[in-house]
């Protein structure tokens, strides 16, 4: 078997897979620049989606009104797993489809793409969940995947302060070469691939296989 590009390991094949295609061409130096604040449209219109608050004070009393459309479906996923053994297929598609609008933002943020997020498209980034309508899930492990990722958490968070700092080195790159390091572009993806399985155990629930510990496809 002819070995594997990047990190040269063996393929996973986690059920919850990601891929970024690597921008070979030049990329936008002047997007690129000013990329925190080009990103905040979208910036809004994820948030809304999500879901959030606003909260303000006045004197002694303090008032919040939620402004959020949604968010990714977790409670309500995990009582009919447990109770009906049913993932509904429309709150599947709501999550996975969040799911892949947030991770095309993040993408963007990240300078792993400088085509503007698409609301539907999706552009450079491929994310997909295994079908699931809940059968084949276990009844009772949903209580327990957000206590079992706590591993998962600690070393993500690590890794979350590499990989801004790697940002940072990709936007010099940019700035200078029109170009962004490959090795720094696969470490991001591998981040992002490794936050999505957890996502994909942990919080979305699609999948009953405890993630690996590893940034490879």
């Amino acid at each position: 078997m002819p070995p594997t590009k990047g990190y040269d390991v063996q393929p996973t094949s986690y059920p919850v897979t990601l891929s970024v295609d690597f921008p070979d061409r030049p990329l936008n130096r002047l997007t690129t620049f000013f990329r925190i604040f080009v990103a905040v449209p979208i910036l809004i219109v994820l948030g809304a989606v999500a879901g959030g608050t606003w909260q303000w004070s006045s004197g002694r009393d303090t008032s919040t009104i939620a402004i959020g459309a949604g968010g990714v479906l977790f409670f309500a996923p995990l009582l009919m797993i447990l109770f009906r053994r049913k993932y509904p297929r429309w709150w599947f598609d709501w999550n996975l489809e969040l799911q892949r609008f947030g991770n095309r933002t993040v993408a963007y943020l990240a300078l792993m793409d400088d085509r503007y997020p698409s609301t539907d498209d999706h552009q450079s980034v491929h994310l997909d969940f295994p079908e699931v309508s809940g059968p084949e899930l276990s009844r009772w492990l949903p209580l327990v995947k957000w206590f079992l990722a706590i591993p998962h958490f600690i070393v993500l968070a690590f890794l979350s302060i590499a990989v801004f700092f790697v940002v940072i080195y990709a936007w010099f790159a940019i700035l200078f070469t029109g170009r962004y390091p490959r090795g720094a572009f696969e470490f991001v993806e591998g981040f992002l691939r490794w936050g999505n399985r957890v996502s994909g155990y942990a919080v979305v629930l699609v999948t009953d296989a405890y993630p690996p510990f590893t940034l490879a496809a």
